[in-house]
């Protein structure tokens, strides 16, 4: 149970401080990593633990990565 409060409390502290960051496009550069993160995880999962991702894993890591392109290569004015 400790570790779990400890975890919450990590992942809080992580959170706020990402907002203190004076880049105005930090957002979409946390965004971006995060769903890279989501389909590294899921080929980590692959290659480390011999995980078999099914369909909708699959689905769910190129979602995310078409957000991550959506994010970076939209055309803004």
């Amino acid at each position: 149970m400790v570790w779990i409060g400890a975890g919450v409390i990590a992942l809080g502290l992580y959170g706020f401080v990402t907002t203190l960051q004076p880049d105005a496009n930090f957002g979409r550069i946390l965004a971006a990593y995060g769903g890279v993160f989501v389909a590294g995880s899921l080929a980590w999962c692959m290659v480390v633990d011999g995980f078999r991702p099914d369909r909708w894993d699959v689905i769910g890591a190129l979602v995310c990565l078409a957000g991550v392109a959506v994010i970076m290569y939209a055309p803004r004015g």
